[in-house]
């Protein structure tokens, strides 16, 4: 597969990726109702490097979802790795040990699955939407987002309407949704056009999607 990316300025054309240290680079930002976002910017170094990597080996694959009356393609390709799948590069295993040891406090189960979607180009999208399913649906939980590729601006409105927050994305960022995040806000990766592709990592905890 061979697709265009526009890298951050954080990244490292072509190094081998690595992360950076949290502590020292993660910011975040309170919304309301008990919900937060932390941002770390240029989070992994030698993004594009994994960008590579991933559009060749993940085995991308197309879903068909009922929208009403009829059934629609999805608009991105995905794969899901539970927490006993070998992911797909070692770098997210570390991301994943990373994430885990800076929120034990916060999130003592830690991360677990990884969900990665491809957005092929500024068609691709996803709707507005929290991940409601499981345990997230009655409590405080974390989605962790790695962006790689093309910068993709990421939506946050109020569950129910209210004026929305705009995060752009650029390869190698990190952005994570904790606290009452997922029930009380929903978010979104609109279309836009003319962008080249996108890949996200999605890690998420034990019984969260």
């Amino acid at each position: 597969m061979s697709l265009g990316t526009q890298g951050s300025l954080f990244s490292e054309q072509s190094a081998e990726p690595t992360l950076g240290n949290l502590a020292t680079s993660i910011s975040r930002r309170p919304l309301t109702e008990g919900a937060w976002v932390d941002l770390c910017p240029g989070w992994i170094r030698g993004a594009d490097e994994l960008f590579d990597r991933l559009s060749e080996c993940v085995p991308w694959r197309a879903e068909r979802r009922r929208m009403y009356e009829r059934v629609v393609e999805v608009p991105r390709l995905v794969a899901i790795y539970q927490a006993d799948h070998l992911f797909p590069d070692p770098i997210i295993t570390d991301a994943r040990t990373a994430l885990t040891e800076h929120y034990r406090d916060e999130l003592p189960e830690g991360f677990s699955t990884a969900g990665i979607s491809l957005y092929r180009d500024g068609n691709d999208s996803v709707a507005w939407h929290g991940d409601r399913i499981g345990r997230a649906s009655t409590h405080d939980t974390m989605v962790a987002i790695i962006s790689l590729g093309s910068p993709r601006p990421l939506m946050l409105r109020p569950r129910g309407g209210g004026r929305s927050l705009k995060f752009t994305l650029s390869s190698g960022d990190l952005l994570v949704m904790g606290g009452s995040c997922q029930r009380t806000w929903e978010h979104t990766v609109p279309k836009v056009r003319g962008v080249g592709a996108r890949i996200s990592i999605q890690l998420r905890p034990p019984g969260v999607w």
